[in-house]
């Protein structure tokens, strides 16, 4: 991809994709949000870190089961590509994401 082509208006950068491991998670601030940061298949998700059940911040220290992330504190999963819950219930926001030149954005509203 062409870095120059690219529209990154909203979008910031949080790391190189060699910062990231396959299907371990991290945590970034963008925004003053917190958000987990998942590389899968060479794909990034990009996930609010806020657990909805009791408001943990601990998403990006979830395990990734099939196309969910399982969040650690009481097992609650959510999809990696919607933020849904298996029931299709609202669960977490999803954040666009995008890799340039090996590098990560991720585009996060300004509170």
């Amino acid at each position: 991809m062409n870095s120059d082509s690219e529209d990154l208006t909203g979008f910031k950068n949080i790391c190189s994709i060699k910062n990231l491991r396959e299907s371990v998670g991290r945590r970034f601030i963008v925004n003053d949000t917190e958000i987990a940061v998942f590389l899968i298949n060479n794909k990034i998700y990009a996930l609010s870190n806020i657990c909805p059940h009791q408001h943990s911040a601990l998403i990006y220290d979830g395990f990734i089961e099939d196309e969910y992330v399982v969040c650690p504190a009481h097992g609650w999963m959510f999809n990696l590509k919607t933020g849904k819950t298996p029931g299709g219930s609202k669960g977490l926001n999803t954040y666009e994401t995008k890799i340039i030149e090996e590098q990560v954005y991720v585009k996060v509203p300004e509170k």
